[in-house]
């Protein structure tokens, strides 16, 4: 059987409660009571009465977290009072379980049928599953199992087709029933109008949505196709579920969205569509919130759609692109947008862990000038690298917007963009040559009293000898990279810039003259080891074109300045 303990799945239920703040907390109370469970966010909503709760941890204790919470709810929230805007038919109404990492779709799923079956066995809870685990294909969309809501749950599980997968087949009127499924990311989005009026608002969501609308004729009928059911005029964007409801907490009509796959679709381009068709009937689009977490990748392949409106470089930084999609999106409008707190990579950082590149500059000096041997001449090595690469950068930016030279802004934008992921991987390599050192150190610690300690022993030690060998030879061709940057700013970028891509050229030099020297002295007892000779033989050749590039980039620099 496949050991789970290191894969990752994310559980976003949404408990049909979001005023009494004591019963939410007992429920995430539940949820945090599990080992190996981290619960990331609480997002509630007074008008929709409805918390969307997101945590994650391997796929036993998720299990375990949602279970405990699925029941509390049942306990605690009794449907036969409940209002809310949201469509909604349980105490929890949706249970979706995500894969992160380490674990399939399907081995999902089957931890999506395991939960269901103890939802509807011990808490005697009706479950039922929809998305990727659903039993039949009329149970995938979530929209028509909850068809009816609860008012019409104790009619329709009379329903054969609409029996339960699991649990008692008789109506809990305080619990109601409960939706479970396995289901790629989903985006929770909700666009704010300018108007109070739902119907308003609901025209567009038809507009947007994927399923579209019902066909009328020129009388306004609905139209019916040879079976008897209306026909269906399909939206513009893909993938992309909405609705419009009036949110009286203030006092505006949304757009509320699902968007199922933002790598179909993307959160700016449903932004965007929605502002067309707001302003194509009359409104104005004036914000969006987003309920629950969102990828990274979303915000920052919206950050750069928007710069390249404007024509202006999209090779900034990671937290640079952030705030232009924070901005551009209006995510703000109704309360503040913290980065770290709705952003599912930025709360799943192990804050426990520390990293040279968080230190101040100061401290990194400091910290580097103490007896440990780590950090070192690698490190620093790299962060010279890390510091080349950002000037021909800088250069690069500075070049996007120079007066007089607009239609030149996505040349420069793509060297940009470039130098921004030379940066990334030079900020990794600064951690990873002291991660390299310290796995050697951890090597010769190993035990050594018998002859297979012995022999594991000098194993795990050339193992982390090559790798030590591997990340600066790894910087020096990043290096060599950032010194092709810099030279092509110097030759084209903004003249009035050129010594500072000089002085990248120069940095990133020092990184490649650095990190030979690492490299040599970890292969000392290893050069004619088949993995690593080549390596050696290659920095030399990098070396020597380094050497080459530096001269390259002096006469420029000096030339230009004549």
């Amino acid at each position: 059987m496949k050991d789970f303990s290191n894969a990752i799945i994310e559980c976003v239920p949404n408990f049909s409660e979001g005023r009494d703040m004591n019963i939410i907390k007992q429920i995430t109370d539940e949820i945090e009571s599990v080992e190996g469970v981290s619960l990331l966010d609480v997002d509630p909503g007074k008008a929709t009465n409805r918390t969307v709760v997101t945590f994650v941890g391997n796929p036993q204790a998720v299990i375990e977290a949602a279970f405990l919470a699925i029941k509390k709810a049942g306990e605690l929230i009794d449907m036969r009072t409940h209002k809310g805007e949201h469509p909604r038919m349980g105490a929890t109404d949706v249970c979706p379980l995500i894969p992160v990492s380490g674990i399939t779709m399907e081995e999902t799923i089957a931890f999506a049928r395991q939960l269901a079956q103890r939802v509807g066995n011990e808490a005697g809870i009706p479950a039922y599953l929809y998305e990727y685990a659903a039993t039949a294909d009329y149970r995938r969309n979530l929209a028509d199992i909850r068809s009816g809501e609860y008012e019409g749950l104790q009619t329709k599980m009379q329903q054969e087709q609409w029996r339960p997968d699991y649990g008692p087949h008789a109506f809990n009127a305080q619990a109601g029933a409960t939706v479970i499924g396995a289901r790629d990311f989903l985006i929770a989005y909700n666009v704010n109008l300018n108007t109070t009026s739902t119907r308003r608002a609901n025209a567009v969501a038809f507009d947007i949505r994927e399923k579209g609308r019902q066909k009328k004729d020129e009388n306004g009928k609905v139209v019916k196709g040879a079976d008897g059911e209306p026909e269906w005029q399909p939206g513009i964007l893909k993938n992309v579920k909405a609705i419009g409801w009036f949110i009286e907490e203030y006092g505006i009509a949304q757009i509320s969205i699902n968007l199922t796959n933002m790598n179909v679709t993307p959160l700016h381009q449903v932004f965007d569509t929605v502002c067309e068709r707001a302003t194509a009937r009359g409104l104005r689009v004036t914000g969006s919130e987003l309920v629950g977490l969102v990828p990274l990748q979303a915000m920052l392949e919206a950050g750069k759609f928007f710069l390249r409106r404007q024509q202006r470089s999209i090779g900034v930084g990671e937290a640079e692109l952030v705030r232009i999609a924070i901005r551009s999106l209006g995510l703000d409008e109704l309360g503040p947008f913290d980065p770290q707190k709705k952003i599912i990579e930025y709360r799943l950082r192990d804050v426990n862990v520390k990293r040279l590149v968080d230190m101040s500059v100061t401290r990194f000096a400091q910290e580097t000038a103490s007896e440990s041997p780590a950090p070192g001449g690698g490190s620093v090595s790299a962060l010279c690298g890390a510091l080349g690469a950002s000037l021909g950068t800088m250069v690069a930016n500075l070049s996007s917007h120079k007066k007089g030279w607009d239609h030149r802004w996505e040349e420069f934008s793509d060297a940009a963009e470039k130098g921004q992921e030379l940066i990334k991987e030079m900020l990794y390599l600064v951690d990873e040559d002291t991660n390299s050192f310290n796995a050697i150190m951890a090597a010769f610690g190993l035990p050594k009293a018998t002859d297979d300690e012995k022999a594991a022993r000098k194993a795990a030690i050339q193992a982390a000898t090559i790798y030590a060998i591997k990340i600066p030879f790894r910087t020096m061709e990043v290096a060599l990279d950032a010194m092709a940057l810099a030279i092509d700013m110097a030759a084209k970028g903004n003249p009035n810039s050129v010594s500072d891509a000089g002085v990248g050229a120069l940095c990133a030099h020092t990184a490649v003259k650095g990190c030979y020297l690492n490299v040599r002295i970890n292969a000392q007892d290893l050069k004619e080891h088949p993995e690593v000779k080549p390596l050696l033989e290659r920095a030399e050749t990098i070396l020597a074109e380094a050497a080459s590039r530096e001269q390259q980039a002096w006469k420029i620099v000096i030339d230009t300045m004549k």
